[in-house]
């Protein structure tokens, strides 16, 4: 199973609580001091007689690909939140990429005890981004107004919460009574909506017995036609050994996952690839046993696997194999990328997303360029997420990724892991520049150093074109002025000169014509005429009214609908042209704005977006065109 859920929802805690309470040997950390996490961790544990893996996955949206991949591989996930109604819209994309992947899962109330309001309103705000109905297992009972326990509403039992023990068995309370009959009424018609022996008993008034209701809430969840909603605080340990018994008696089996993704039952070992770890042991390939078992050793095609290895308390131990249904470690398989599959036709696998934010990056020490290189392709095997590009042009290296933390974390872990310690920056942005008017230049070299010397005279029109039309050469001379030779010397000096313009960057949207010249039978050569094409070219841009140009992007942005009208006015603070706006398609409740924006105010628009929608608004990015610049830009460039 995988925990998923936003950042501060208590993950961490309850993946600890939950390793702890089945005799893991793993500390528990002080949720006060922990630091946000950034990792993916994977611990395994036995609860009564059964073997579990478990995956504790980054809450940050920055790392949502992590928990993509996570969510691909498990039978079940746990969504974890905060019981605050106003904190459900943070769930909304966890519950979103569960329903998309037919995931089933349970949603796990945490810190219950800090609830001041009723636990239904948090379900029906919850409800609001589920596509499947969302049924209580569970209603919070109160002493002096605070939550002290539960009723279960299947078994009829009440518990009272005690610190790091068990819950204690009591009789009911009997001003819980209508709350409690209400709240299971509720779950039974939900449950009755798919069986209807279920139906025909509750239309009958006849109560059904509670295995009949515990086995069709089983298979109501296997199917993700509902989802269970359970009670409890990790750090105090309420709840935990509820959720466990949840998880016992409602997870779907390895066969069942493996039927629900069309995996045959028989067939030789089959695995994949969900995440890649590099450490001074080698790299390690976290991989999902779908079908056989893996055995440390085993072949597949030029990789073979060195070790299997599985994590009771958060450090990889050595183990000989590993079954279907277990999520483990393979050691060795340098060769094998994330998202693949061993054994078998490739299984389908999260794609990366488009990245957001952007930092170029330097290596302090000198020489550590190559070894840089090599780091950077270790870090984007583990996090496919993140990617590099080399910008010639603009003589940097830029590190691409899904938000500021994400990179810091990246630029972290290439210190802490491979010893690279980097200077960062904001890119520099891709202006261009181009002219107002046309000129006609004229240019001659004229040299005499004693033997052969160098001569050449051109005569051009420079003259500006429309936008997007690039350079453009063209030959107009007549009566053999300049020998046919020559001018294809005088076309790419040319194109070599608008390079780099009168204000440092390339020159685009001209047109050169060489309209006459002479030439010296002895003197003239193909270096004579580029250099006097380069004087022609660097007195001509300079004299054409030279304007800077800045890249423009078609932007869009996606954000929840009652955080549209403060994204339109983002864009439009960072001279965006808005464009229009509308609902999305596939995403009830959320809408698109579409905006023209120019490159220069990209750069940390993804802070300030989620910033203003509680970490949940992203966007989409092309190049659209090249413009002259207005306002900021304009005034930073003079």
């Amino acid at each position: 199973m995988a925990l998923i859920g936003p950042y501060g929802s208590g993950k961490s805690t309850l993946f600890e609580a939950l390793m702890q309470t089945a005799g893991a040997p793993i500390r528990r950390s002080d949720p006060r001091t922990r630091r946000a996490g950034t990792e993916m961790r994977l611990g395994h544990c036995s609860y009564l007689g059964d073997s579990w893996s478990i995956l504790d996955c980054p809450g940050s949206v920055e790392f949502a690909h992590a928990t993509a991949c996570a969510i691909a591989v498990v039978d079940l996930a746990v969504v974890v939140c905060d019981p605050q109604p106003a904190r459900a819209l943070t769930v909304a994309p966890f519950l979103r990429a569960l329903d998309a992947a037919r995931v089933p899962h349970i949603v796990f109330v945490n810190r219950i005890d800090t609830l001041d309001g009723a636990v239904r309103d948090t379900l029906a705000a919850l409800q609001e981004y589920s596509a499947a109905p969302l049924v209580l297992r569970q209603v919070p009972t109160r002493t002096g107004g605070a939550v002290t326990g539960y009723v279960d509403l299947v078994s009829a039992r009440a518990y009272r919460y005690r610190r790091g023990m068990p819950s204690e068995l009591l009789s009911q309370p009997a001003e819980m009574r209508g709350r409690e009959e209400e709240a299971r009424a509720a779950l039974l018609e939900v449950l009755a909506d798919h069986d209807d022996a279920l139906l025909e008993k509750i239309l009958d008034d006849i109560a059904p017995g509670t295995d009949e209701i515990y086995a069709q809430l089983r298979r109501d969840l296997a199917e993700d036609r509902v989802v269970e909603v359970l009670l409890g605080a990790a750090e105090a340990d309420h709840g935990v050994r509820r959720l466990w018994k949840a998880l016992r008696h409602d997870t779907p089996s390895a066969g069942e996952t493996a039927s629900r993704l069309g995996i045959a039952p028989e067939g030789a070992a089959l695995a994949q690839v969900f995440r890649t770890q590099h450490a001074a042991g080698g790299k390690l390939s976290l991989a999902r046993i779908w079908r056989g078992e893996m055995k440390d050793g085993a072949a597949f095609g030029a990789a073979r696997v060195g070790g299997v290895f599985r994590m009771p308390a958060g450090e990889a131990v050595k183990s000989g194999s590993a079954v279907a249904g277990e999520l483990v470690g393979l050691g060795r398989l340098d060769s094998v990328a994330t998202g693949a599959t061993l054994g078998g036709d490739a299984l389908p696998f999260p794609a990366p997303p488009e990245p957001v934010y952007a930092l170029a990056i330097v290596a302090e020490a000198r020489g550590d360029d190559v070894k840089l290189s090599g780091a950077l392709q270790k870090l984007i095997e583990e996090d496919p997420s993140l990617r590099v590009t080399q910008e010639a042009e603009l003589g940097q290296t830029v590190l691409h990724g899904q938000g500021e933390v994400h990179l810091a974390a990246a630029v972290e872990r290439l210190a802490s892991g491979f010893n690279l310690r980097l200077t960062t920056s904001a890119p520099r942005i891709g202006y261009r520049e181009t002219i107002r008017r046309p000129v006609h230049q004229h240019s001659r070299l004229k040299r005499q150093t004693g033997g052969h010397g160098q001569f050449a005279d051109v005569k051009i029109d420079i003259a500006p074109r429309a936008r997007g039309e690039g350079f453009q050469f063209v030959d107009r001379v007549v009566g053999g002025a300049i020998p046919r030779n020559y001018i294809p010397a005088i076309g790419e000096a040319a194109e070599e000169a608008a390079r780099k313009g009168p204000l440092g960057h390339p020159v685009v949207d001209i047109a050169v014509t060489l309209v006459d010249g002479t030439f010296h039978s002895v003197d003239s050569s193909d270096m004579a005429f580029r250099t006097a094409t380069r004087m022609a070219m660097d007195e001509g841009l300079a004299a054409a009214d030279p304007v800077l140009l800045e890249p423009i992007d078609h932007v869009r942005v996606h954000v929840p609908n009652s955080f549209t009208a403060k994204a339109q006015r983002l864009l439009s603070g960072r001279r965006g042209q808005i464009l229009g706006y509308g609902e999305m398609p596939d995403r009830p409740g959320w809408d698109d704005v579409e905006a023209l924006v120019p490159a220069a105010e990209m750069g940390d628009l993804i802070i300030e977006l989620r910033s203003m929608t509680m970490g949940l608004g992203s966007f989409h990015r092309r190049f659209d065109h090249l413009a002259e610049p207005r306002g900021r830009a304009e005034r930073g460039a003079a």
